[in-house]
């Protein structure tokens, strides 16, 4: 059969029914009383359309409206939580019975290529064949790190170890292959990337985020939605992106996921709005809205958020869809909806488009209850069916929404796993290498120990293949341990490991063990960090590293042999009462599939590690300040005797990394040292390999204000580059700065730059530049 032929036959079917079904007529302007509410009217010519889907929506009754809006996930849908065979009844109830418009997610496990084909097909089948208009569903899942849910794919480093390559062109190529693996499973919608802003270290998706600088996340960001959209939606090879969680998810108060955000007006525009300003510019499709609430407000019931901001700000137009079960939520959890229908009006008048409901069918029958009393204008409901309809028209469903077997071939290329290998590698960052203990020598004998060394949840964490990303029997023969590489790399008799792929087995703390096992190696590589974690799961009351870990790293110290410590970890948890223990500390962050394999290429100098820190690695636990600190958190250098400390002394740094070659920078010049509104300043420095091996290197130029009338930041981020350099190679790197690259937000809440003086740097070369109005 020919399956290419039913949609546009359907159209033809929904042309002629425009005349003759009944839906309720949108009256332009009206508004109908209903309780203590009032319909909004919102003209749903503020959105072009075509004239396709013009027809569709003429065509459709309220309750086709409805169901456009309404997202379910494949749990309703499948037999049983053990198979992947679709019942029938079940589906026929949520597309003909209650014309569910969208379907997300997995059941338990990554499918196969072959599985997602045999699940699409039979849904859009029913969508298609069955129901009077035959509008397909729009499909979506979440591939955070490549297509994590089609099984056997290959994984990428999380998005704070792409920041930390410091690498939007391996950003955006990680975009590209994870877009043509998923469109290859038929999926054509993918819920990323997180331009959440990683500024509140004890959060569970701190790994998902690209770090502490809008900056680095607004570039790492708008990249990705470039390499996942590339050059339009209806491509064999690209997916939808969906630009997320709109907006200030990421900073709880205590940082357990889904809990309150404190933020002032100035702080949200100047840090969490632009890097979804970026998205939007760079043609972000969809918007996933925060699960959370900023002071006392949900997002989700935000008429502010949600439509002065994001639509009428920020001018975007595609469709805004809830997280998992947020709507019912401004009830249960937020409880400001006296009941779940409230909630359901909330959200809709708020500027939500379709509801992940996703358990149930209650959004669908109390959204429409809620059109037929009038107390939600069909006018209103036209609005978000018309941007949804635009969605599937873009993504070329209306044409063909079938999975092409063709396709198959885009899944599993050997050249993904080479990406993925030098993602990882680019991302290692070598924190500290006390005595150039590191590159090992490949003779070595190594103790390799801790719960990190033998785990691949460790490396890979959420998103990988399951939710949690905690079942090991998930991952393909091609994911290794770091054991098993570090084996692979110098052979099996020169490593000596007793660990265990479960992160909390007794065996890998075991001190004895591990004194013994020192006695006849010449390094002991140390792997601690976090198991794997997703979400609230991964909330934790303390950035310390655990009890077990701290004391199996003091037996290290004791063997009197050289202690490389290796992190895999999504965020910094505080390891200072052992960092004086070790001779190095590798930071791998969540490196994937290939992590291992960099890992040891790093340790044992076959690669020069170029990866810098995308936040600032805190000393202590209760002291979390970030590089763009104000120049008030130093209070206590200016008064040592205030507080007998330093005011900001992190661990490490944002921006710090070390190679195995050494790097100098010089001649930095700024063309003008006055300069207006109208004026482009061109930055150069000059940066050469002074070392004996080949590196690349981080150039990163920073700003600062000198006065201002809002408190200056010490420093803000405002270009980075890498550069490959040759043993004695000097590179020249130019910048381009315009007045609004300098700008902060006010105390008006407006964007401004200021006269004054500003110190333009780079590594420890300063220029200073003055900008007149």
């Amino acid at each position: 059969m020919n399956k290419t032929k039913s949609i546009p036959f359907a159209l033809a079917v929904a042309l002629a029914l425009q005349f003759c079904a009944s839906p309720k007529p949108a009256a332009d302007g009206i508004t109908t009383a209903a309780t203590e509410t009032t319909a909004t009217a919102i003209s749903p010519a503020s959105v072009a359309s075509s004239s396709r889907v013009d027809s569709l929506i003429a065509a459709m009754t309220i309750e086709e409206k409805v169901g456009q809006m309404t997202q379910v996930t494949i749990d309703l849908i499948l037999e049983d939580d053990e198979t992947t065979v679709v019942d029938m009844a079940k589906l026929r109830k949520a597309l003909i019975e209650k014309n569910v418009g969208s379907i997300l997610n997995v059941k338990g496990h990554a499918y196969t290529v072959d599985e997602w084909h045999k699940i699409l097909t039979t849904i859009q089948d029913v969508a298609t064949k069955e129901t009077r208009l035959g509008v397909p569903v729009v499909y979506g899942v979440d591939a955070i790190h490549g297509a994590n849910y089609i099984a056997g794919s290959t994984l990428f480093p999380h998005n704070i170890g792409t920041a930390a390559s410091r690498n939007p062109e391996m950003a955006r190529k990680i975009a590209e292959i994870t877009a043509a693996e998923v469109r290859a499973a038929g999926i054509p919608w993918n819920f990323d990337p997180v331009l959440d802003i990683g500024r509140q270290p004890l959060w569970p998706r701190f790994e998902e985020t690209f770090g502490e600088d809008v900056y680095l996340v607004k570039t790492m960001g708008a990249a990705t939605i470039r390499g996942y959209e590339q050059d339009g939606l209806n491509q064999d090879h690209t997916v939808a992106s969906c630009m997320k969680h709109f907006l200030g998810y990421s900073l709880p108060a205590t940082g357990k996921d889904r809990t309150p955000s404190y933020i002032p007006e100035t702080m949200l525009r100047e840090y969490v709005l632009p890097p979804f300003r970026e998205a939007v510019e760079a043609g972000a499709a969809t918007v996933m809205i925060n699960s959370g609430e900023i002071n006392g407000v949900p997002v989700h019931g935000s008429k502010y958020y949600l439509t002065t901001i994001l639509r009428d700000e920020l001018g975007f137009e595609g469709v805004a869809v809830s997280d998992w079960e947020d709507v019912i939520r401004l009830h249960t959890r937020h409880r400001v909806a006296a009941t779940p229908k409230e909630a359901v009006r909330m959200a809709v008048e708020a500027g939500l488009d379709m509801s992940m409901v996703p358990m149930d069918y209650s959004f669908y029958d109390l959204l429409v209850e809620l059109v037929k009393e009038g107390t939600i204008s069909e006018e209103r409901i036209d609005l978000s069916v018309r941007r949804i309809l635009n969605f599937k028209e873009n993504l070329g469903l209306l044409d063909n929404p079938y999975p092409n077997a063709a396709l198959k071939s885009q899944v599993q290329k050997p050249e993904y796993d080479s990406v993925a290998y030098q993602a990882a590698l680019e991302s290692l960052t070598l924190l500290k290498n006390e005595g150039n203990v590191l590159p090992l020598k490949k003779g070595a004998r190594v103790l390799v120990a801790g719960p990190g060394a033998n785990s691949l949840g460790t490396l890979h964490s959420s998103w990988s293949y399951i939710w949690q990303g905690s079942d090991e029997s998930q991952y393909p023969d091609k994911a290794l341990t770091i054991v098993e590489a570090l084996r692979k790399e110098l052979g099996a008799k020169n490593v000596v490991s007793r660990s265990v792929g479960d992160f909390g087995a007794a065996a890998n703390y075991n001190v004895a063990q591990l004194k013994k096992d020192a006695q006849n190696v010449q390094a002991i590589i140390l792997c601690l960090g976090e198991k794997a974690y997703a979400e609230s799961p991964g909330v934790i009351d303390d950035l310390g590293l655990d009890a077990n870990q701290l004391t199996l790293a003091k037996a290290a110290k004791e063997t009197g042999k050289p202690v490389i410590l290796v992190l895999t970890q999504g965020r910094p948890r505080i390891i200072s009462s052992i960092e004086p223990d070790v001779k190095a500390v590798l930071l791998a962050y969540r490196p994937s599939t290939f992590g291992a394999p960099a890992i040891a290429d790093v340790l044992f100098g076959d690669h020069n590690p170029s990866g810098v820190l995308p936040f600032t690695y805190p000393r202590h636990a209760g002291d979390v300040v970030l590089y763009d600190h104000k120049g008030t958190e130093k209070i206590r250098e200016d008064q040592p005797n205030t507080y007998g400390d330093k005011g900001f002394n992190p661990q490490w740094t944002f921006g710090h990394g070390l190679s195995y070659t050494t790097f100098q920078f010089s001649d930095l010049k700024v063309n003008a040292t006055t300069f207006g509104a109208n004026d482009q300043l061109q930055v150069t420095v000059k940066v050469k390999n002074t070392g004996s091996r080949a590196g690349k290197k981080a150039v990163e130029l920073y700003s600062r204000d000198l006065y201002a009338s809002i408190t200056p930041s010490a420093s803000r981020l405002r270009a980075y580059t890498k550069v490959d350099l040759a043993p004695g190679e000097e590179k020249e790197v130019r910048f381009s700065l315009k007045p609004e690259d300098l700008a902060f937000v006010n105390e008006a809440g407006k964007w401004v730059t200021e006269p004054g003086d500003f110190d333009l740097m780079v590594g420890d070369l300063k220029v200073t530049t003055n900008y007149v109005q």
